[in-house]
């Protein structure tokens, strides 16, 4: 028999009994079980760069030091994630009515320099701000070269930003 199959022979006869140690510790099966295949894959690497006298001793003791780490992993999480944050302090992500007032007039201003808006600069600006379309698709639909569609759009963007914030 090979080194690897006595290893695994040893891992599998043990397989239980490591679950059973690891889920005293973790108080989990399911992540007791995580812990003794990382213990495994411990075995593997620690025995590929020596020689290990005691390979059942060392693997509980891997699956012991693995289960103590995931449980101060987990207590430190659950700390996190209930210290301080109460359903009470959580800022409301709901807008003000001031808020939401300001923005109905922006929408309201920027609808209304919209519709001053020639045609064509305000189909221009709708298909590609709102409707995602590019450049060349605009210039084909309206029948004019990329560079005539990107003035078009700017300047139609232009005209919005006054009409929405005017210079002071």
């Amino acid at each position: 028999m090979t080194e690897g199959a006595g290893k695994l022979d040893l891992y599998l006869g043990h397989r239980d009994a490591l679950v059973d140690h690891a889920a005293s510790i973790v108080g989990c099966r399911s992540r007791a079980e995580d812990v003794v295949q990382d213990a495994w894959l411990h075995l593997e690497r620690a025995a590929q760069q020596q020689t290990l006298r005691r390979p059942l001793h060392y693997l509980y003791r891997i699956v012991r030091n693995l289960a103590i780490d995931g449980r101060r992993r987990a207590h430190r999480e659950a700390r996190v994630v209930s210290s301080g944050v109460d359903s009470d302090t959580v800022a409301d992500k709901t807008p003000s009515p001031e808020a939401v007032a300001a923005s109905r007039e922006e929408l309201r201003l920027l609808l209304d320099a919209m519709a001053d808006l020639p045609e064509r600069t305000r189909l221009a600006l709708e298909m590609h701000r709102l409707g995602g379309h590019g450049l060349k698709d605009i210039a084909a639909r309206l029948g004019v070269s990329v560079t005539t569609a990107h003035e078009i759009i700017a300047k139609g963007l232009a005209h919005c930003q006054r009409r929405l914030h005017p210079p002071a």
